[in-house]
């Protein structure tokens, strides 16, 4: 059980790290994804695939 509260853990700071990164670096090319749980959580899990899909849907 532990070990799953420590996965979703660490799947969550991922997001929030990657999130932050992305808004950083995003600043010069006009990139923004809001960070909230939901954001979070895509990231958190889909990792790479999840990005792409909240880049395209917020340059809709």
């Amino acid at each position: 059980m532990f070990k799953n509260i420590k996965w979703v853990i660490k799947n969550i700071l991922i997001g929030i790290v990657v999130l932050y990164v992305v808004n950083f670096l995003g600043i010069d090319f006009n990139i923004f994804i809001p960070i909230n749980i939901l954001t979070i959580l895509i990231v958190g899990f889909l990792r790479i695939p999840g990005l792409v899909i909240l880049l395209i849907l917020t340059k809709l």
